[in-house]
């Protein structure tokens, strides 16, 4: 009989895997940047525009939400085995400058 684990991480495969991982996670990152730029960009006309403050705290939250749910996914061991760490970087800034837009937002 013959160990399955042994072949499970043959460098050849990997390519297929990181297609597999990095589609999804590249999809989330980009709508988080889409949602980053939101926030940044479109915001409040002026102190009246109540409805401008809330999109735009609606826009961090959902960064905020989007980079949680790329790092829980990027920090998965087989993830984060197959993709490497610097997959870690994108999640971090974007919320980052998602929190820093939404806690000086009013």
């Amino acid at each position: 009989m013959t160990d399955l684990s042994e072949n499970a991480d043959v460098p050849e495969d990997r390519g297929y895997v990181r297609w597999v991982l990095g589609v999804p996670l590249g999809i989330i990152h980009l709508l988080n940047a889409a949602a980053v730029s939101l926030a940044l960009f479109a915001g409040p006309q002026a102190d009246w525009d109540h409805q401008g403050y809330e999109n735009v705290g609606a826009m961090c939250f959902l960064a905020v939400s989007l980079s949680a749910l790329g790092l829980l996914i990027t920090l998965l061991p087989s993830v984060r085995r197959a993709m490497g760490l610097w997959w870690l970087a994108p999640p971090l800034v974007l919320g980052v400058i998602a929190w820093v837009r939404g806690a000086t937002l009013g």
